[in-house]
């Protein structure tokens, strides 16, 4: 006869937290648990009044463990961030995730269990997953079974509501978010960073040749969903910073690393590859691919499915990537403006790139991912460099452009974000971008790009929950990117959750102490703390000459100094003029000069200021928001 698996002793607590929104399946996972051995508190044991608080916080003083529901209700709930915060300071918070969604700034440090298909059985993997987690958490030991053979003290489950996590959980596998979407231990071996592949030619003139193709085999691989794929740039700063496989590892999180050389003669290629184990650093597979340049889109695809087959993860298709070329002029003045287009240094070596990718579609007019990059390319002209008058027609061009990448590769994730940003950006229509957006993050959810400007989308469309979420997979996989920690800081900002909004901005100015609007969103998040000295100073420290002096504007203004406040929107209008109508509407929103504010937005609107599209979550434009005009303009941009 079987061993039985020994019960949780009698007295062993759980504290719940949930939102209310999530009771139901709060009530089953207690129910559960209950019957399992263990006992439950939750807010529905107490009457409401003015015992209600005190129960409550007796109750997290004295639980075993406190399980936190995270979801898209409870992401917004005070009282479960404050729940969860006494778990975390007591080393007794045990993270689910009721709905894929992940965990809010400040806990992504804790594994957390997934839900979302759990269907309310006792016998199920979640279940054993939680039972491990409280053994763990109250350091008791575990049988087989998953179930307790000691205990130590009492502990309760209680409710209230807060905010999205996401988690694996399937076979009671723990999905980790403390640095990304996956870890170096034995349950997520399936991560993976590809370094920058050595140029072997002896001209250092043909590194965009080996930087290009190595950025061209890691998309391959983000389209094996069973591989997590880290981003080009935390790669390539990790394996700036350190040479050894181990360390580098560790420092982006990941389980392998693939790296390898590239030798170019003529229109042959000899791409050798290697496959390291970043636990052990020990090579785990190498190989080489002799092809010539005609080929090289499927030789891509070659090396990533032998990659996957090496890590024993299943191919769903062997097809080369959309969007490719035979052409080698093609392909080489492609991968020529994508490494111009990469520096991001000036409009000089950005309209050179612009240049490449026109010499790339006129060697091969069906090479749907040159489009792509040059409709892309056009509108970060005109976002950055152009004058108010030429913004439409660069947008448009843009637009046609992206249009004919989506006609010629369907499947092509860049085309659809080219198109998704050129509508938001361009013709400031968060409501016609959104379905490029969804298709764009449907086809690239590993590719941290997409990810991230999804993300972006998402917060300034109203999607909070989905922008949080995706936010935290574009960190997860680009953790050493400063842009990628710009973005969380701005969709925390949006969501008016402005101290959680300052962790990544502080963090994305030390990998980057010289990026723009980094220190202007954290200036705008001090204000909405109410904390004007600081915000000033940061402001002050702003490089971006528009969001520099506007911000300056508007904290001068709060301080009484109107003096300095006139002078920083002054020098706004002069310097800036009319590429910067959106700052000068905040300031004259924050003046309390409404009519002028409305005035200038429309003006905003007439050149096709970008800025426009943070006009429905922006705090700066909150003087204005009930105005009945200011609700139809809005209402006019279709920005919900």
């Amino acid at each position: 006869m079987a061993d039985q698996p020994s019960e949780p002793i009698k007295g062993t607590t759980l504290f719940l937290s949930y939102s209310r929104a999530d009771e139901r399946r709060a009530r089953k996972l207690a129910a559960v648990l209950q019957a399992q051995g263990y006992e439950v508190w939750w807010d529905g044991l107490i009457e409401g009044g003015a015992t209600y608080a005190q129960s409550i916080a007796t109750a997290l003083d004295m639980a075993d463990a406190i399980i936190v529901l995270w979801s898209a209700h409870s992401i917004e709930s005070d009282w479960v961030r404050d729940e969860a915060s006494r778990g975390r300071e007591r080393h007794r918070l045990i993270p689910l995730s009721l709905d894929g969604c992940a965990p809010p700034l400040g806990f992504g440090q804790y594994q957390v269990i997934n839900l979302a298909h759990w269907h309310g059985r006792a016998n199920s993997p979640e279940i054993s997953a939680i039972e491990r987690a409280i053994a763990t958490v109250t350091q008791q030991a575990v049988s087989p079974s998953g179930r307790h053979t000691e205990t130590t003290r009492r502990g309760l489950l209680a409710g209230g509501a807060a905010a999205a996590g996401l988690a694996v959980a399937g076979g009671g596998a723990w999905f980790a978010w403390d640095r990304g979407l996956f870890g170096n231990g034995a349950e997520t071996p399936l991560s993976i960073a590809v370094l920058p592949f050595r140029n072997l030619s002896g001209d250092a003139a043909q590194n965009y040749f080996s930087d290009g193709l190595t950025d061209e085999i890691r998309v391959a691989l983000t389209r094996i969903s069973a591989l997590n794929v880290l981003a080009g740039t935390s790669s390539a700063t990790a394996s700036e910073q350190d040479s050894d496989p181990k360390a580098i590892a560790r420092a982006l999180d990941v389980g392998y690393l693939l790296g390898g050389s590239i030798q170019r003669s003529g229109d042959e290629v000899r791409i050798a590859t290697d496959l390291t184990d970043g636990r052990t650093g020990f090579s785990r597979w190498s190989q080489s691919f002799d092809r010539k340049l005609t080929d090289i889109f499927a030789v891509q695809s070659d090396i990533a499915r032998t990659v996957a087959q090496a890590m024993s993860v299943q191919v769903a298709t062997s097809d080369p990537a959309p969007g490719g070329t035979g052409s080698v002029e093609a392909y080489e003045d492609y991968l020529r403006g994508r490494a111009l287009y990469g520096l991001a240094k000036d409009e000089a070596t950005d309209r050179a790139a612009l240049a490449d990718f026109d010499a790339a579609i006129a060697a091969d007019p069906k090479f749907a991912l040159a489009r792509a990059a040059r409709s892309r390319s056009l509108a970060s002209l005109a976002g950055e460099y152009a004058k108010a008058s030429e913004l439409k027609p660069m947008y448009d061009q843009a637009i046609a452009e992206a249009r004919r990448a989506i006609d010629l590769a369907p499947n092509l994730p860049e085309a659809h974000l080219a198109m998704a940003y050129d509508l938001f950006a361009g013709r400031l229509d968060i409501a016609a971008a959104r379905p490029f957006y969804d298709r764009a993050y449907a086809l690239g959810r590993g590719n941290a790009e997409v990810a991230l400007l999804f993300a972006l989308y998402c917060s300034r469309a109203g999607r909070a929950a989905e922008a949080t979420a995706a936010v935290s997979r574009a960190v997860a996989l680009d953790p050493l990117n400063p842009r990628a920690f710009r973005a969380q800081g701005s969709v925390a900002y949006a969501a008016r959750r402005y101290a959680d909004a300052l962790p990544p901005l502080r963090h994305a100015l030390q990998l980057n102490p010289k990026m723009t609007f980094a220190h202007s969103l954290a200036g705008s998040a001090l204000l909405g703390l109410g904390r004007v000295e600081e915000a000033r100073k940061e402001f002050a420290a702003e490089p971006g000459e528009e969001f520099r002096q506007s911000g300056l504007a508007i904290a001068e203004h709060r301080l009484g100094n109107d003096g300095a406040a006139k002078q920083a929107f002054a020098e706004l209008v002069s310097k800036v003029g009319d590429s910067a109508l959106y700052q000068q509407a905040q300031v004259l929103a924050q003046w309390g000069r409404t009519d002028d504010a409305l005035a200038t937005l429309v003006r905003a609107r007439a050149v096709g200021d970008s800025g426009l599209t943070y006009a429905a979550t922006d705090q700066l434009l909150d003087p204005l928001r009930k105005d009945p005009r200011f609700i139809r303009f809005v209402n006019d941009l279709h920005l919900g």
